[in-house]
């Protein structure tokens, strides 16, 4: 007997990981500016909004096929899984040996990374909408800045551009999840996205 070929029907998950990068983005901004202290009430953010919810979206474009998708909010999930995991490390959750142990150049590295990730990912966006490359943009100068104040590298300045493109992050965050929620859910382009560049992909 011929088998058929089931197809697995999900919504766009969109919406949902661009609010969980914007509400993180958000929490953790206000720490790097200096309006709150502390990590302590971030983390809980990081891990159910940054991590949880970029990963449930990721696992929803996989069953679409959305690689590009797929990959972003996969990447920054794990992203804020292990931002939580170093803030619970430097505040002692796992005892104090570890806390005395940690090189803060460690990070400068996997911030390297994430930034190497985001500039690849920035070519991608270019073929998506506008408001999803403005985000990646403002995510490479996050990385820039953590990256080079990690390692000491004109600490202040670059501590200071990493806190206002995070805020930055969040505002732009917050406009895409509004209009692809409300674009879906109107059926017309309530709040526009921004057409593709079409520089890579001409169609």
């Amino acid at each position: 007997m011929e088998q058929k070929e089931v197809k697995v029907s999900t919504i766009d998950p969109s919406a949902l990981g661009l609010f969980g990068l914007a509400i993180v983005t958000l929490v953790a901004s206000s720490q790097k500016l200096g309006l709150t202290q502390g990590v302590s009430l971030v983390i809980p953010w990081a891990i159910f909004l940054g991590a949880f919810a970029q990963l449930f979206a990721a696992i929803h474009d996989a069953k679409k096929q959305n690689v590009f998708g797929t990959t972003a909010f996969g990447g920054y999930a794990l992203f804020w899984f292990g931002v939580a995991g170093t803030w619970m490390i430097q505040n002692g959750v796992f005892g104090e040996k570890l806390a005395k142990g940690a090189d803060v150049h460690q990070l400068g590295f996997a911030f390297l990374g994430y930034l190497i990730f985001t500039l690849v990912m920035t070519i991608g966006s270019l073929e998506t909408n506008k408001v999803l490359f403005v985000i990646f943009v403002l995510i490479d100068f996050l990385f820039i800045g953590l990256t080079l104040s990690s390692f000491g590298v004109a600490e202040h300045s670059m501590h200071t551009l990493a806190a206002y493109s995070e805020l930055a992050i969040a505002v732009v965050s917050f406009y895409g999840f509004a209009a692809n929620i409300l674009n879906k859910h109107f059926k017309y382009e309530f709040l526009p996205l921004g057409k593709p560049f079409g520089i890579f992909v001409k169609k």
